[in-house]
């Protein structure tokens, strides 16, 4: 259990008149109680109360097992494969749910499994939205999970670095995309937030298209856009190539997108809100006329996940502040012509923005 995590989440808890938090296994599971679970069609439930008070937790007796090494003295209750998930539900609820609780949840993360077997064993308790409370705590990082966040970073760059060298054209972009996986576990990662997204050519226009069997050709870009996971931690960069001479627009493009990158990043600062970054990074590609092909917001957190708050954005009026970590990605997308996308990886400082990525803005053709 990270016991000052906890401390301040109980804090947030009382002042938002939640009595207990519940988690399922993932990452917030993981930043508060220090554990890792396995999750599969058996439900896994933990119980955080907001008084000074044991933690809780529903589960497989082999998962429960983990908790033994913890000092937490924690409230289990266990069942084996082949018994009713129900029966442990309604043992732990007849327990610390017999009065009405109020307890809080993350939407996006909590699976209808346990919220269906909670709701069963304690039909009055009430659930209630607690993402926000929880992203206060985990968007600010403490100086180690930068550290984490900056060897996934440099893990990410150096693959890249190795695997650009045996880019070829003909190749497909499946498999440039097998060929930079390998380069990230050789590099060090323990894993990879998503599977690489290689787009050549009029596929780059898509910002999320999957890597096809596409073959490259002279005259393409190239997108590239993965990380690395170190210690449970997730980097997200976009690098665009080219690949021999590319069209006048679309290097007029690059150079757009490469100036509202810095731009988001000068921008960025403590004090700073998240709608202000992406409305600097945005102003240069509508001042240059692409305003229309830029459809995505400028970044997002990063950490325990490669998704997470903060979110920059337009309406996002949140400070920005000191340990808060997140992209800045800003792209333009021509339908049927290619796509350009640098995206870096930053964290706010007590007094700027700093830059975890240091891999080269300026375009690159790669050698044909």
């Amino acid at each position: 259990m990270n016991w000052p995590r906890v401390a301040a989440l109980r804090a947030l808890q009382r002042q938002h008149q939640l009595d207990f938090i519940a988690l399922t296994p993932g990452p917030s599971f993981t930043y508060f109680t220090a554990q890792s679970m396995h999750l599969s069609e058996r439900p896994i439930l933990a119980l955080l109360p907001a008084e000074e008070a044991p933690p809780i937790a529903i589960g497989p007796h082999f998962e429960l097992g983990k908790l033994a090494a913890d000092r937490a003295e924690w409230h289990t209750y266990g069942y084996r494969d082949g018994e009713p998930f129900e029966q442990a539900f309604r043992r732990m609820a007849e327990d610390h749910l017999t009065s009405r609780r109020r307890i809080g949840i993350e939407p996006t993360h909590f699976r209808a499994l346990e919220w269906m077997l909670l709701t069963a064993a304690a039909p009055g308790v009430e659930l209630a939205p607690a993402s926000e409370l929880i992203a206060e705590l985990r968007s600010i990082k403490d100086a180690a999970e930068v550290d984490h966040l900056r060897a996934a970073v440099q893990c990410a760059e150096r693959a890249l670095e190795a695997t650009l060298p045996h880019i070829r054209l003909g190749m497909t972009e499946r498999e440039v995309a097998s060929l930079l996986i390998a380069q990230l576990f050789a590099a060090g990662a323990e894993g990879m937030p998503f599977q690489p997204l290689v787009q050549s050519g009029p596929n780059a226009a898509l910002p999320h298209a999957t890597p096809s069997d596409r073959s490259l050709q002279a005259g393409d870009v190239l997108l590239l856009d993965f990380g690395a996971t170190r210690n449970g931690y997730h980097s997200d960069i976009t690098r665009t190539f080219a690949l021999g001479e590319i069209p006048p627009v679309l290097r007029r493009a690059y150079e757009l997108v490469q100036q509202a990158n810095t731009a988001g990043r000068v921008a960025a600062g403590p004090g700073v809100r998240a709608e202000a970054v992406d409305a600097a990074a945005r102003a240069v590609i509508e001042a240059g006329g692409f305003g229309a092909h830029f459809i995505h917001r400028t970044g997002h957190g990063l950490g325990l996940e490669g998704h997470e708050p903060p979110y920059i954005v337009l309406g996002n009026a949140t400070p920005l502040q000191p340990g808060m970590t997140f992209t800045i990605e800003p792209g333009i997308y021509l339908p049927g012509l290619g796509g350009v996308r640098i995206e870096d990886n930053v964290v706010i400082t007590s007094n700027g923005c700093e830059s975890l990525t240091t891999f080269p803005r300026e375009l690159i053709t790669l050698p044909l």
